[in-house]
């Protein structure tokens, strides 16, 4: 190994680890799956089969802003996982914290319109139509109870 060698890298406000291949090591943020990890890669000029410890800081810096803005470089928006937000109707692609602020968000925005989905998270439920018979049970009692036999 080299003295550029860094075995973590910061990116995104998340610890990436420096042995692996660039495109798997930033599929480890929040938010970034490993098809748009290798489209940020090669919208940023980088190689994918480099090694993620070592880039320079300069090319930290092209990866990130290629994650703060994605369209700009000629990312598709169905890659990005904030499509026509509620809000501003804008493309947007969250990642790490903020993609768990949205999501919090968004149901609590179900839970106060009264929607399926949100009535389901209300109640702690499942939500996506899955069986609820046997399966997803909490508290403490599990199973058949019997009655008891008078004697």
């Amino acid at each position: 190994m080299s003295s550029s060698y860094r075995h973590i890298i910061r990116v995104a406000r998340t610890d990436l680890d420096g042995s692996q291949k660039l495109d798997m090591a930033l599929s480890a943020v929040k938010g970034v799956g490993t098809r748009l990890a290798r489209a940020i890669v090669e919208a940023a000029g980088l190689n994918p089969e480099q090694r993620a410890g070592f880039i320079s800081d300069d090319d930290v810096a092209k990866i990130e802003e290629v994650l703060e803005a994605p369209t700009k470089f000629d990312i598709p928006h169905w890659m990005l996982n904030r499509q026509k937000d509620m809000a501003t109707g804008k493309h947007k692609h969250n990642t790490g914290s903020d993609l768990d602020f949205q999501l919090k968000l968004d149901i609590d925005y179900m839970m106060k319109t009264k929607n399926w989905r949100g009535v389901r998270h209300g109640l702690g439920l499942k939500v996506r139509g899955q069986r609820t018979r046997t399966t997803g049970r909490t508290g403490r009692t599990v199973g058949v109870t019997r009655k008891r036999r008078a004697t």
